[in-house]
C-alpha cells in the first residue's frame, strides 16, 4: 500500500470537509434526532459512495483523457466555480 498517497489523501480530504456544508448538515441532523449511530452511519456511508463514485469517474478519466487536458479543465472549472461564488 501507498502509504505516502493514503495520508495525504485522508489529510486533503479531511481538511476540506471541515466546517462544510456536509458537516453542518450533519451537526444539525444529529442534534434534531438525538439518534448518533444512525445518524454517524448515514452520513459515512454517503461520503464512501461519493468517493467510490469520485474515483471511478477519475480511473474512467484518466484512461481517456490526457493529463495535461485534465489539468487545464480542472483549472477553468475551479476558477469558474470562484468567479460564481464571487458573483452569489
Amino acid at each position: 500500500m501507498d502509504w505516502k498517497l493514503f495520508f495525504s489523501t485522508f489529510l486533503l480530504v479531511f481538511l476540506a470537509e471541515l466546517g462544510d456544508k456536509t458537516q453542518i448538515a450533519i451537526v444539525l441532523t444529529s442534534s434534531s434526532s438525538g439518534k448518533f449511530w444512525e445518524t454517524f452511519l448515514g452520513g459515512a456511508s454517503a461520503l464512501i459512495l461519493t468517493t467510490l463514485i469520485a474515483v471511478i469517474l477519475g480511473e474512467f478519466i484518466n484512461k481517456t483523457v490526457p493529463f495535461n487536458i485534465v489539468k487545464i479543465l480542472a483549472g477553468i472549472l475551479f476558477i469558474g466555480m470562484g468567479f460564481l461564488i464571487l458573483l452569489k
